[in-house]
C-alpha cells in the first residue's frame, strides 16, 4: 500500500505504505459519538472476497510497494511530480479507458473508469485508469522527482515503476491505478483500492467497502496552492457517489506531515486515530458518507 500522505501542498513528508505484515492496531483516540461513524469493528466478509476466494486456489498478491511493504495507501496523497508539458499521453484517448483485469467480472470498485469528469474549482477533473503501455514513461518520471522519491520509493529505471503498476493494472480489481486528467492534462496519479482487502485493513476496524486513496500530483507548479486539497475532495465525493455500498473512504498520511493531514481534514476527512504501520506512525484519516454535508466543503467551491 503506498504513502498516504496528502501533502497536497507541499512535497515534504513521505507516505509509506502499510506492507502486508501483521500488526496490532492500535486503540483509536477519538471516536465520534455518532454511532453512524464508529469505528467499530465488523467482522462480516465482503461477498466479492467470498466470491474470489472460491474462485481461486491460490492466495491473491497483495497491493505491495516496490520495497515489498504494503505503503501506506488510504489517503497517500502523495502529491508532488508534474507531468512535463510534452506528456507523452494522447489526451483523445484518455477520455473512456476501460479498466482491464483478470477479475473484471467482479469489479471490486465499481467501474473507476467510467466514473466520468468532474467540475470542481480548479478545473475538469477526471480519474483515468493507467495503462503500462502509455503511462509508463509518464508515472516513472514522476516518481524519479527527489520530493515524490522520498515518499514513493519508486526512484529508477522504469522496470521499477512497472514492477509497482502491474500487479495492480494486471490484478484482480482491488486496487486501480489512474492518471489524474485535470483540463485534459494528466497531472496527479491516484491509486483507488479496496482498504477492507487490503493489507491496511489488519492496522485498523476496517468494514466492508471501505475505500482507500494514495495520490501524487506532479511537479511543482501543482503545489503549495491549495490544489490537492480540491482534488481529495473531488476524489472521496467521486467514490461516494458511484460506490453505494462505501460508507467511508479512508488514507493514512504519515503522522509527521502535518500538511498532508491538514489537506484530508479541509477535504471533509476526520481524524480517527494513530495507527502504526510497518514503516510509519500514521494518521488514520476518515471521510464518512453520514458526515458529507457536516464536514464536506463542496469541491466545486
Amino acid at each position: 500500500m503506498p504513502p498516504t500522505d496528502a501533502s497536497t501542498d507541499a512535497g515534504t513528508t513521505p507516505v509509506a505504505a502499510p506492507d502486508g505484515s501483521s500488526a496490532d492496531s492500535p486503540e483509536p483516540a477519538h471516536r465520534p459519538e455518532s454511532s453512524d461513524c464508529q469505528d467499530t469493528l465488523d467482522l462480516r466478509l465482503p461477498d466479492e472476497l467470498i466470491a474470489l476466494i472460491a474462485e481461486q486456489d491460490t492466495s491473491r498478491p497483495a497491493r505491495t510497494s516496490p520495497d515489498g511493504a504494503h505503503h501506506e495507501a488510504s489517503g497517500d496523497t502523495r502529491l508532488e511530480a508534474q507531468a512535463p508539458a510534452s506528456a507523452p499521453v494522447a489526451r483523445a484517448s484518455l477520455a473512456k479507458t476501460p479498466v482491464t483485469t483478470a477479475h473484471a467480472e467482479h469489479d471490486l470498485l465499481d467501474d473507476v473508469g467510467e466514473w466520468g469528469p468532474v467540475t470542481t474549482g480548479v478545473g475538469v477533473f477526471q480519474l483515468v485508469p493507467a495503462r503500462i503501455d502509455r503511462d509508463l514513461v509518464l508515472i516513472s518520471r514522476w516518481m524519479n522527482d527527489p520530493a515524490v522519491a522520498a515518499f514513493w520509493e519508486l526512484a529508477g529505471p522504469d522496470e521499477v515503476t512497472e514492477h509497482h503498476l502491474r500487479p495492480q493494472v494486471e490484478g484482480d480489481g482491488r486496487s486501480v491505478p489512474c492518471l489524474g486528467v485535470l483540463d485534459g492534462k494528466p497531472m496527479s496519479y491516484w491509486e483507488i483500492y479496496r482498504a477492507d482487502l487490503d493489507p491496511l485493513a489488519r492496522h485498523y476496524p476496517a468494514r466492508p467497502h471501505d475505500t482507500g486513496v494514495h495520490l501524487l500530483i506532479g511537479g511543482v507548479a501543482h503545489r503549495g496552492r491549495g490544489l490537492g486539497t480540491k482534488l481529495l475532495t473531488a476524489v472521496s465525493d467521486l467514490v461516494l457517489d458511484h460506490r453505494p455500498q462505501c460508507a467511508r473512504v479512508v488514507a493514512e498520511p504519515d503522522l509527521r506531515n502535518t500538511p498532508s493531514v491538514s489537506a484530508f481534514l479541509s477535504a471533509g476527512f476526520r481524524f480517527s486515530a494513530e495507527v502504526d504501520l510497518p514503516d510509519k506512525r500514521a494518521a488514520l484519516m476518515v471521510r464518512d458518507r453520514a458526515l458529507r454535508a457536516v464536514l464536506q466543503p463542496s469541491h466545486s467551491q
